[in-house]
């Protein structure tokens, strides 16, 4: 037992392999099945999505007959990114239960599944939902919004954001009432989930020509004390430095005068990053 339990312990401590040929079989099936989270990035693109939903989704109730669709669209891809499969697993999952308390159901098991890849389903069983207004997404996201793994954290808002783009001046009216949340992660989202150009997604186009729309969501974080806060809002105005660099010069110039500490110059110097190569 107690050669087991050290086991047991090793395992939930491992630092992770770098390459995906370099984790351990046994690693990689606990993985596979849904028993245990990733613990870095190569771990979690080198989950197979067809091994995990047969192996976790009968215990979640879902169909054999829906887990047996989704294996086939998931062998079919032309693309087929880890990214990808996760999205597709979602909406797949959001059309087999039209009934709004089977939805529910399912929505609360993957959100508290122990597998993070698992629980990256569950954004997308909220960012489609046409039932819910986006105050009702939003809501209904934040536990994952504030989820403990990167990976959850990153899908969530990229299973939000076309919903956000949709109804941008009353998800931003939302979301800086979440600048002020005491966890890092609900704070960092708000900047996150709406980037004007952001990475692996579509465009906001209303943000790239009018960046100051979005000032009730950074002024508040300007001097934000998490380092992972500092970056998002960077990296926000980093993207509309792209389209109204004079806005972004302006805004930096001020913060420097109104707020003249390290974790606002910290985020002026991600944010002109693109400027000061020119």
């Amino acid at each position: 037992m107690k050669e087991n339990r050290k086991l047991s312990e090793d395992l939930t401590h491992r630092k992770g392999a770098r390459k995906a040929e370099d984790i351990p079989a046994e690693v990689l099936g606990l993985l596979n099945r849904g028993e245990m989270e990733t613990v870095n990035l190569t771990e979690w693109l080198a989950v197979d999505h067809q091994q995990l939903i047969q192996a976790a989704f009968p215990i979640l109730g879902v169909s054999q007959e829906a887990i047996r669709l989704m294996s086939g669209e998931i062998a079919s891809q032309k693309k087929p990114t880890a990214m990808n499969t996760t999205k597709l697993v979602g909406s797949m999952l959001y059309q087999q239960y039209p009934a709004q308390d089977e939805l529910g159901r399912v929505l609360n098991a993957l959100s508290t599944h122990p597998s993070d890849s698992i629980r990256c389903y569950a954004p997308y069983l909220i960012g489609l939902n046409d039932r819910l207004s986006i105050e009702d997404k939003l809501n209904q996201a934040q536990g994952l919004v504030a989820d403990t793994h990167f990976g959850v954290r990153e899908v969530v808002w990229m299973a939000l954001r076309p919903a956000i783009d949709e109804n941008l001046e009353e998800s931003i009216r939302i979301l800086s009432t979440w600048t002020s949340h005491e966890d890092e992660n609900v704070r960092r989202f708000t900047t996150e989930a709406t980037r004007p150009r952001g990475v692996w997604c579509k465009h906001i186009e209303e943000l790239k020509s009018n960046p100051e729309m979005a000032l009730p969501i950074l002024e508040p974080l300007k001097a934000d004390a998490s380092k992972y806060v500092q970056d998002s809002v960077g990296n926000w105005l980093n993207d509309a430095s792209k389209s109204k660099p004079e806005f972004v010069l302006h805004l930096c110039n001020r913060w420097k005068k109104e707020s003249p500490t390290k974790e606002t110059e910290r985020i002026i110097k991600k944010a002109r990053r693109t400027i000061d190569k020119k």
